[in-house]
């Protein structure tokens, strides 16, 4: 059973950063694509998107509205996934997730992913 678990979250103002850290738990043999989604407060329950994706093959995405401000990282002896966020912006606030599936690729929807942590939040203020 694979559980993720993250953690990092909190309040901050514009301009600032925070680190979130997801914890990889279970089948760890297998190698995973992994990633960082984000579902904003005027976005569905269920909806996801992604703010950072690494594949198995090592191969990183970032969409636009993150691209160089936000760093994916994955500490094999830690078997922990990062994400450090830089220069927020409110439109960053949003319940940000990690996912993990052992098929799925770095450019794969989030509905391929197939193990999800809870969820921790993130608040960008002026």
């Amino acid at each position: 059973q694979v559980r993720l678990m993250e953690s990092g979250g909190g309040s901050v103002q514009a301009g600032g950063s925070l680190n979130l850290s997801c914890a990889f738990s279970g089948h760890t043999s297998y190698k995973y694509s992994m990633g960082w989604f984000r579902r904003r407060p005027d976005q569905a329950r269920e909806s996801r998107e992604a703010v950072a994706t690494l594949g198995r093959d090592g191969s990183i995405f970032y969409p636009n509205s993150v691209k160089g401000r936000f760093t994916i990282a994955h500490d094999s002896a830690d078997n922990a996934l990062y994400l450090q966020m830089n220069n927020l912006r409110p439109e960053d606030t949003a319940v940000y997730y990690c996912a993990a599936d052992r098929r799925a690729e770095w450019w794969s929807p989030p509905q391929e992913f197939t193990y999800w942590g809870q969820g921790t939040q993130v608040t960008v203020s002026l």
